[in-house]
C-alpha cells in the first residue's frame, strides 16, 4: 500500500463513530491525517483537541504554541510536512467526560500507529508527548515525570516530554531543569536534523 492510499484510509476511519456519538460532545470521527515520508521530526502525541478537531489542523492552540517555542522553530517550520510530521496515539479527538479530554481509544493506535511507523522514512527526531505515546514507542512503564526526566537515556534519537497543555504551566515551574537542561539540548537537536 502505498503512502497515499494510506493516508487517504485513516482519513475516511469511522472505527469510533459509536464511541464518540456517546460523549458528552456526541461528535462524528474527524481523523487529522498530517504526516509524509521525508519528514525530519515526528512528534507523537495523545490525540487531538476540540480545537484541532475543527481545523483539522494538529497544535492548532496554545499547546501547539507553546510546543512550537520548546522546539525554536516557527510555524512555517512546525506545518511543513516535508520537515514535521504528527503522530498521535488517536487521530480523532476522543471527546469529553466531565469536561476532560478522554483518553485516546486503543483501538486506533492497534489500528494505524505501526502501520504508519512502517510507511515512514524512519525521521531521525522523535519527539513523544505525554504518557500513551512514550509507553508505546519506549515501553515507559514510569510516570511522566519520571520518563522525562531521563531523556538523556533516549537522546538525540527521542525526546520524551510532557504535554505542553497549559495546564502544566505549575509542572514545568516545579521542574526547572526542563527548561534549563532539557530545551536547550532538544532546540540544538531539532536545528541538526533539519539543516
Amino acid at each position: 500500500m502505498t503512502l497515499a492510499a494510506l493516508k487517504s484510509e485513516i482519513a475516511a476511519c469511522l472505527l469510533c463513530a459509536d464511541r464518540f456519538a456517546a460523549t458528552e460532545t456526541t461528535h462524528a470521527p474527524r481523523p487529522v491525517v498530517w504526516f509524509d515520508a521525508g519528514a525530519r521530526i515526528l512528534i507523537c502525541g495523545q490525540a487531538p483537541g476540540m480545537r484541532v478537531h475543527r481545523s483539522g489542523i494538529p497544535f492548532d492552540d496554545p499547546s501547539g504554541d507553546r510546543l512550537r517555542d520548546w522546539l525554536g522553530i516557527d510555524r512555517d517550520t512546525f506545518y511543513d510536512r516535508d520537515r514535521v510530521a504528527v503522530l498521535p496515539m488517536a487521530f480523532c479527538f476522543p471527546g469529553y467526560r466531565k469536561g476532560a479530554d478522554l483518553p485516546p481509544p486503543p483501538v486506533c493506535a492497534k489500528t494505524w500507529h505501526g502501520r504508519v511507523m512502517a510507511a515512514l522514512d524512519r525521521p531521525p527526531l522523535l519527539l513523544l508527548v505525554g504518557g500513551y505515546a512514550q509507553k508505546w514507542h519506549l515501553g515507559a512503564k514510569t510516570a511522566v515525570t519520571q520518563t522525562v526526566a531521563a531523556w538523556r537515556d533516549h537522546a538525540p534519537r527521542a525526546f520524551p516530554l510532557p504535554h505542553p497543555s497549559w495546564r502544566n504551566t505549575a509542572w514545568l515551574k516545579r521542574h526547572p531543569w526542563f527548561e534549563a537542561d532539557l530545551l536547550p539540548a532538544l532546540r540544538a537537536r531539532v536545528q541538526k536534523v533539519l539543516a
